[in-house]
């Protein structure tokens, strides 16, 4: 994570986020132009998430769940008025873009694929977005619809030549596609917070739900390919988390899919 020094003109933000962000010093660390995460460094820390109006619900609402079973920060508020502002504690750790985990690449593999299977075994009874599947496909449709297309971010092993082949994909398969597994949605590395090594908590739930287990699968290889620059770590990742569980076909078949952004 990049931190930023920065100053605020404190009179354009919700009157009830003032105390939170007085008294402590504030640091921009955000990752994607569509929001702006601000860390407020007091206490024990926070994050202030800012966004377009009604983007940041369904990320507010499946923090609170993954905060109920232990996997998440807390959500101090979510308002919506011009723009969306959500307020959450810090998650103890580092992500796993530290350098003290990129440069042990063996062991940042296994305790990321350990750490899925747990995720992946446990209930989603109650958990609010129960279709991730549905989710996914009709973002895919209004993305291709849109002609967003990002073959080059992905694995030279996903890659298909062009749009149209990615889409027969979808098109002919997106059906197989099962609703019955937790999954954070986008299982990256800069997602997942380690303390010294063990698990503290998950960041960036917007896309979580109950769906395919193979779409974190897909996330966690191709983010080890992205983040330690080497296919290496697929194979291995893939054995611990248990070949027997895992079918290469839906694999292609979630990156045609995911392909659309």
């Amino acid at each position: 994570m990049i931190l930023k020094p920065i100053k605020i003109d404190l009179s354009t933000y919700p009157t009830d986020l003032h105390p939170s962000l007085c008294g402590g010093n504030l640091f921009d660390s955000s990752c994607s132009p569509q929001a702006r995460v601000i860390f407020i460094d007091k206490d024990g820390g926070y994050f202030l998430k800012s966004a377009a109006k009604g983007t940041l619900a369904r990320e507010a609402t499946m923090l609170r769940y993954f905060h109920g079973k232990g996997l998440a920060a807390k959500v101090l508020s979510y308002t919506s008025d011009t723009q969306d502002w959500l307020l959450t504690e810090k998650v103890h750790g580092d992500d796993c873009v530290a350098a003290k985990y990129l440069e042990h690449p063996k062991r940042l593999c296994d305790t990321l694929a350990e750490q899925l299977v747990l995720l992946h075994d446990m209930d989603y009874i109650n958990c609010p977005a129960q279709n991730h599947t549905q989710w996914i496909l009709e973002k895919s449709a209004h993305n291709k619809r849109m002609g967003t297309y990002n073959q080059a971010d992905f694995p030279d092993s996903f890659g298909y030549a062009t749009a149209e082949d990615a889409w027969a994909v979808v098109e002919a398969h997106g059906h197989i596609l099962r609703n019955d597994t937790l999954l954070h949605g986008d299982y990256c590395l800069p997602n997942v917070i380690l303390n010294d090594w063990q698990f503290s908590g998950f960041i960036d739930l917007d896309n979580a739900g109950v769906g395919d287990k193979h779409v974190d699968v897909f996330w966690a290889t191709w983010s080890l390919f992205f983040n330690l620059h080497t296919h290496d770590y697929r194979q291995r990742f893939i054995d611990a988390y248990g070949r027997d569980k895992i079918d290469e076909d839906i694999l292609r078949i979630v990156a045609a899919v995911e392909v659309f952004g």
